[in-house]
């Protein structure tokens, strides 16, 4: 039987660099997947609308997993049969794992009203203060702000503060992620289980393959996708330390930052 290898990829910080947003340092390697028909899976905390520019600037036609796990997009007739529990959008099939926004919103707004001075929505934010915020283009800045499942916070308050609110937001039954710039208010779902489920999905539609499945990340709200991956690649940032995980072997970590350290793994991985 032969083996198919799948890669589930974070973008900020992994695949696109820190600082400027861009892939320069992966596009051989991101070539050479694609000549190899080895999927480029994006599997972010970015929104829907995000997804779609992106994929057309890396020239992507594969599935993806927004908003840190809260919904797989599939287009439609990318497998022989619609997997059950999706919903066709605009060309997709969408399986959800977290209710809506408007509802994390409510949540924040009538529920968590003691931290309201320590936090800043994405919602409460104009286009300009976003685009100031994280260094996106004014029309990034807008993309980043049509988010369908959750809700990401800028956090203002103490450390200790930040520790309480997640833990009275568990209480209430949102996730909490925390990001590399923010922490993520939406349901139950993390970048791990959706990743788990699309995997199966490739399983089922392609029965002569085995799948290996390699995930890239570099930051807290990625190790459910690390760990969920057969092959973990830590990706090195200039922001923080590498995040920690508990599985223990097929784990790489990378030597330079950002598309330079994914270029690096995966050369040692698949082209040796």
């Amino acid at each position: 039987m032969h083996n198919k290898t799948l890669i589930f990829t974070d973008l900020d910080g992994t695949l696109l660099d820190h600082h400027t947003y861009q892939t320069e340092a992966a596009d051989g390697t991101i070539a050479q997947l694609k000549s190899k028909n080895i999927p480029i899976i994006p599997n972010t905390s970015k929104t829907r609308d995000e997804l779609l520019l992106i994929r057309k600037d890396l020239q992507l036609n594969t599935p993806f997993i927004s908003e840190n796990g809260a919904a797989v997009y599939i287009p439609v007739n990318y497998f022989k049969t619609q997997p059950p529990g999706t919903e066709v959008q605009d060309g997709f099939w969408v399986k959800a794992f977290s209710r809506p926004k408007e509802f994390w919103l409510s949540l924040l707004t009538l529920e968590a009203k003691q931290f309201s001075a320590d936090f800043h929505g994405f919602s409460q934010m104009s286009v300009e203060q976003l685009a100031d915020l994280t260094g996106l283009s004014i029309n990034d800045a807008a993309l980043a702000k049509q988010r369908l499942y959750g809700e990401p916070v800028n956090w203002l308050g103490s450390q200790q503060a930040k520790q309480d609110f997640i833990k009275h937001m568990h209480l209430l039954g949102a996730n909490v992620l925390e990001g590399g710039r923010f922490l993520h208010i939406s349901g139950n779902c993390d970048k791990g289980q959706a990743q788990i489920w699309l995997a199966e999905q490739y399983k089922i539609n392609q029965p002569e393959f085995t799948f290996t499945t390699i995930a890239l990340g570099d930051s807290h709200n990625d190790i459910a996708m690390l760990e969920a991956a057969d092959i973990a690649v830590l990706i090195r940032s200039p922001a923080h330390d590498f995040p920690t995980l508990q599985k223990e072997t097929d784990i790489y970590k990378s030597s330079e930052y950002g598309p330079a350290g994914w270029a690096e793994c995966l050369q040692k991985i698949i082209f040796k």
